[in-house]
């Protein structure tokens, strides 16, 4: 069932184990090059740059249109540095190309004269060359982060911070103030979560999620998954369920979703969740040779939640299983935060009955080290008919199942 989204082999612990916390750092790629003699560019350095760069309205604009649009588009606040340099002012999602003539001045025309002007000095340090300077930064995966970039008022040039990548809550921070002649310096200031909430601040980070397909894209790209908070359009499982002799069939719905803490440093942005389903699809099965012909499958969503959503129930409505079969009695279900780290695998069983007794089918999926695992175990079928529309916790979120009867046209 492939509708744009990763589309994963499952696997799941026993119910027992649910709550699990992998905090490895051993993503040897996240911390060097690529190459022994190519250019890496640290995130203070680009901070660096952008501190010393003389923002107008024309640039603070640019910004926080790509970050309205990457956050409309179901991603973090984010501008990624390949969308600047490449296509201005597009954001994380956008399918359309902007031409440069599209901003008066780009930003990018202005870190790359910041750039030149600073080769003749020091950058963190060390002397830099402009053009392998450059050509890293557009290759990165380093973008700029503004939280709270709903409130700002139009006008307020931004502190410039970046992630210090080790969990703290405050970093160093830097202004350009300008002095009564005209020239400006650049101010340091100590920078945490709750300046960024009064005034604009621009944080030098990772991208993390531009690589998967958000929900809200794949509701552009399939009208089926419905609007995320209005009414659920749900399709018929397949076309053996519309020749059957049931006259209906039922939709496992995930109605909404609230986290209940951030996982991150605030430095990171938002928290990334997937939601992951593990079942047999469309299962018949009456024999137990017919059992062996059916693969298991997993819907595997991505729900970007930004650090002010955190205790407030965030429209979900995605379809988690598009036939629960009455043989069905077990599904798999976890909620991992993504963090990254090496690939693993993870095993369980789902269960289903044929014939009257039940049976567990093995399925695995891969997992990475360093996610976080919110919730993993086993969600039964009279289980999810008892808490039909009732909001139930599972670790650190609370969620709310819906079981939708359709009837077969």
């Amino acid at each position: 069932m492939n509708r744009g989204i990763l589309i994963l082999m499952i696997s799941v612990l026993p119910a027992m184990t649910l709550l699990s916390c992998e905090v490895l750092d051993d993503d040897i790629e996240k911390h060097v090059a690529d190459e022994p003699d190519s250019t890496f560019v640290g995130l203070d350095e680009v901070a660096e740059v952008l501190s010393a760069i003389p923002l107008g309205s024309a640039q603070l604009s640019e910004v926080f249109s790509a970050v309205s649009s990457s956050s409309g588009n179901g991603y973090d606040e984010e501008y990624t540095m390949r969308n600047l340099f490449e296509s201005p002012g597009l954001g994380v999602g956008d399918k359309d190309t902007r031409t440069v003539e599209a901003w008066q001045e780009p930003l990018r025309d202005l870190i790359e004269k910041q750039v030149y002007s600073m080769s003749s000095t020091k950058v963190s340090g060390g002397r830099v060359d402009p053009e392998a300077f450059l050509a890293a930064l557009t290759k990165s995966d380093i973008q700029i982060y503004w939280p709270f970039s709903g409130d700002w008022d139009g006008e307020s040039t931004p502190i410039i911070t970046y992630d210090p990548e080790d969990g703290s809550a405050a970093n160093i921070g830097y202004r350009l103030v300008y002095n009564d002649d005209g020239s400006g310096q650049v101010e340091e200031v100590i920078v945490d979560e709750e300046m960024a909430k009064g005034q604009p601040v621009w944080v030098v980070n990772r991208n993390d999620d531009a690589g998967y397909t958000s929900l809200e894209m794949l509701r552009r790209e399939d009208p089926a998954w419905g609007e995320g908070g209005g009414t659920i359009i749900v399709k018929p499982a397949s076309a053996a369920a519309l020749k059957g002799t049931e006259d209906s069939f039922k939709t496992m719905i995930l109605k909404d979703f609230t986290m209940k803490r951030n996982y991150d440093s605030w430095f990171a942005g938002a928290s990334e969740f997937f939601v992951k389903t593990g079942y047999v699809d469309d299962f018949t099965a009456s024999t137990e040779a017919e059992l062996r012909l059916y693969n298991p499958m997993v819907t595997d969503f991505m729900i970007v939640v930004k650090r002010n959503q955190v205790g407030k129930p965030q429209p979900f409505n995605a379809i988690l299983m598009s036939d629960w079969s009455d043989q069905m009695s077990e599904c798999a279900f976890m909620i991992t935060e993504d963090d990254g780290g090496t690939q693993t695998d993870w095993t369980a069983k789902a269960k289903v009955y044929v014939a009257g007794k039940s049976y567990g089918v093995e399925v695995t999926f891969p997992v990475n080290t360093k996610d976080d695992i919110v919730w993993r175990g086993s969600l039964s079928g009279k289980w999810l008919e008892a808490n039909d529309d009732v909001v139930g916790h599972f670790g650190d979120v609370d969620l709310t199942f819906e079981i939708v009867e359709n009837q077969i046209p």
